[in-house]
């Protein structure tokens, strides 16, 4: 399951280095911004050259979605399609003892029943324009890494301030290359965003765990949106025309959609942090998570619901990182990225020049990671796990921060960002206390047993509390489940947070010192050297090859070529479609038992379908978590698929990419048309998909 970027400890860890990405590339590799497409490739291979029409096209039919995922208008009427998986947040807000739209699947028969999202925020590519010059000229006279990186955050928060000032549109800075490039992205915002349609979650995922990551797949993986503004559906020209026929076997196809982080531009020593400490610490940690969730919600039918969502991200998240480290840990991998950081540094090495300016770049960054590596286990233990101590936390952040100069705040709380942070601080979607504590104890009793009783973050935690008590008592004495208090809280400001007797907010104040000791001491000691190193390594680059490859993903649009296209698999071949006729087989074969059983309308409408149709298939698109719910369009931007995950291979993508086996899976539109029509009976979205 192509899920948003799951490594949220591992953000403080910023990859800034670089490898010879530059050698060429694989057949259809890439993830292509939209001011440097593929052309030379596309033309060479498929005889094909987008124009800035088509591109400009593409881009203001594509959006991003805060969850984590990426979506595309489907019609002049704001409809909006993604996966049901990045909606199943949404629909888990939405839902309650009496109606789980998860499990239940949703529709809207009339406008007037189209249910809105509680936090859900869509963003659409705008402009974009190279600020790199600016960026740069900003960082002269700097004299450490630390004042560089100081100086750096200063003028991006300038430029994204000034920006939503001047043009009210969210204006992000975009690190590309490293560092060789920055770019202000410009995005058009939209925050009434309405549910019209998604499947039973049985439908979605059917498979669950076991498929999850693999293929064949037979999942209906998707869910419609429509994007309201004024309290009306917008109304776009820009949007991907439905084509009912789909995919066709070797067809060429693109992928506009947003991949949300890649490291094939890491360094060794980067990489090796990630495979010896990284990794492993993460999936230990995700997989306790798990096991806290499962027992709770085997506590009872509700309990099952509420923790559902959480289970299904948590056990992606550790396929899905098995998958990364095992890449790690197989040798060839390794080695190749070895070859190509040796052969990149030796290039570097030769010209005198080139060496005095950057070959020291490798060794920064070494020693930066060694130093992350030294302070990892706090990273990863210092938690509560706690949705309500997170909005806590944010609330005790925020009162402070504002009061700053907008460059010397800390990151989240620039000005550009604030309307973003307040929708989703102020969001009404329900908080359930049972699994709060649930989530707080067992991470506390983690902490617990890899820092010991003696750690600072845990003496004013526990209190000479064991972990339950603890966490039953702050859960229990919090008034943060309530949107209004959180908004009384902050717009009281320092003297009101001050004033709290809330017990997770007091707890948070004293917190408070210990989060910023290490917020500094990570951008003193990692992000500002592994910045200043990214930035050389970046230039570099540029020097050594020029602008002929693509940068890391960043969660900002990009286009992927491909073909569709089966691949070798366990001594076979697997087929580049499948249909309704190998999902009915699958659900047989297991006796319709656990993750395989079919939802009532499937066993009963069977005889209504063709069962031909294809439903699912696989391109050899590059793609990876954040491409979720991105539309699979062909040479006339027709929308002819839906991506919804990748294939076991494909999991070490984040590093390589191999066109031998690696493939992205997609629902198909033939499939998707034949389950509205003959399943759900819902004649007025078909209606408005095929222009009708």
């Amino acid at each position: 399951m192509q899920t948003p970027k799951f490594r949220r400890f591992a953000a403080a860890f910023v990859s800034c280095g670089l490898l010879a990405a530059c050698l060429p590339l694989s057949a259809d590799e890439g993830m292509w911004t939209f001011d440097n497409p593929p052309i030379k490739q596309l033309a060479e291979k498929y005889h094909f050259t987008p124009t800035q029409q088509w591109l400009d096209h593409v881009r203001l039919s594509c959006v991003r979605l805060n969850d984590g995922g990426s979506g595309s208008f489907v019609s002049p009427h704001g409809l909006l399609l993604t996966n049901h998986h990045v909606a199943r947040g949404q629909l888990q807000k939405n839902s309650t003892a009496e109606h789980d739209y998860v499990k239940g699947g949703f529709y809207a028969a009339t406008p007037a029943e189209e249910m809105k999202s509680p936090d859900l925020e869509v963003n659409v590519l705008m402009s974009m324009e190279n600020v790199t010059p600016t960026v740069l000229a900003a960082l002269k006279g700097a004299k450490t890494p630390e004042e560089e990186f100081a100086k750096r955050k200063t003028a991006i928060a300038d430029m994204e301030r000034e920006s939503l000032q001047k043009t009210g549109l969210r204006s992000d800075v975009v690190t590309l290359y490293q560092g060789g490039e920055y770019w202000l992205y410009r995005y058009k915002k939209y925050t009434d965003v309405r549910l019209v349609f998604a499947p039973e979650d049985q439908a979605a995922f059917f498979g669950g765990d076991p498929d999850n990551f693999t293929y064949p797949r037979y999942d209906l993986d998707m869910a419609l949106f429509r994007v309201y503004e004024d309290g009306k559906p917008i109304e776009t020209k820009d949007y991907l025309k439905w084509n009912p026929k789909g995919a066709a076997d070797s067809e060429l196809v693109f992928v506009p959609g947003h991949p949300g982080s890649t490291q094939r531009l890491d360094t060794m020593a980067q990489l090796e942090f990630e495979r010896d400490i990284l990794e492993p610490t993460f999936l230990k940690l995700l997989r306790n998570r798990t096991t806290v969730l499962q027992q709770y919600g085997a506590q009872g039918t509700e309990q099952e619901r509420q923790v559902a969502s959480n289970i299904f991200g948590l056990q992606n998240s550790v396929k899905a990182i098995d998958g990364r480290y095992k890449g790690l840990l197989d040798k060839h991998v390794m080695d190749a990225k070895r070859k190509d950081e040796e052969d990149f540094k030796a290039r570097i090495m030769a010209n005198p020049e080139w060496k005095q300016a950057y070959g020291g770049a490798w060794d920064a960054i070494a020693e930066a990671y060694q130093k992350a590596a030294s302070r990892a286990k706090e990273q990863f233990y210092r938690s509560t796990d706690s949705q309500l101590g997170g909005t806590a936390a944010t609330i005790v952040d925020y009162v402070a921060e504002i009061k700053k100069p907008d460059g010397e705040r800390l990151e989240g709380y620039h000005e550009a960002e604030l309307p973003s942070l307040k929708q989703r601080l102020f969001s009404h979607a329900p908080v359930y206390p049972g699994m709060e504590i649930a989530r707080m104890t067992g991470a506390l009793e983690t902490d617990l047993a890899q820092l010991g009783p003696d750690d600072a973050f845990l003496k004013i935690v526990l209190d000479g509390r064991s972990p339950k008590e603890a966490a039953t008592a702050l859960i229990n004495g919090t008034k943060l489940t309530d949107p209004a208090f959180r908004k009384q809280l902050v717009e009281g400001g320092e003297a009101a947070v001050a004033a709290s007797t809330d017990p997770m907010i007091v707890l948070q104040r004293k917190l408070d010192p210990l989060r910023r000791e290490m917020i500094k001491w990570q951008e003193d000691n990692v992000q500002s050297v592994a910045q200043e190193a990214g930035e050389k390594l970046g230039k570099a680059r540029f020097a050594a090859y020029g602008k002929t490859t693509y940068p890391d993903a960043t969660f900002t649009l990009r286009l992927s070529y491909g073909q569709v296209k089966g691949y070798p698999m366990n001594g076979t071949e697997a087929p580049y479609k499948t249909t309704y006729y190998g999902l009915y087989d699958r659900a047989t074969s297991f006796d319709f038992g656990g993750p395989f059983y079919l939802p009532s309308r499937y066993k009963e409408g069977r005889e209504k379908l063709d069962l031909s149709t294809p439903l699912d298939f696989v391109t050899t698109n590059d793609i990876i978590g954040g491409n979720s719910g991105s539309p699979v369009i062909n040479r006339n931007a027709d929308i002819v698929g839906l991506i919804f995950d990748g294939n076991i291979e494909s999991l070490v993508g984040d590093f390589v990419y191999d066109g031998t086996a690696n493939r992205a899976v997609a629902v198909h539109t033939a499939g998707m048309t034949e389950a509205l029509r003959k399943l759900y009976g819902t004649d007025r979205l078909v209606k408005e998909l095929l222009g009708e």
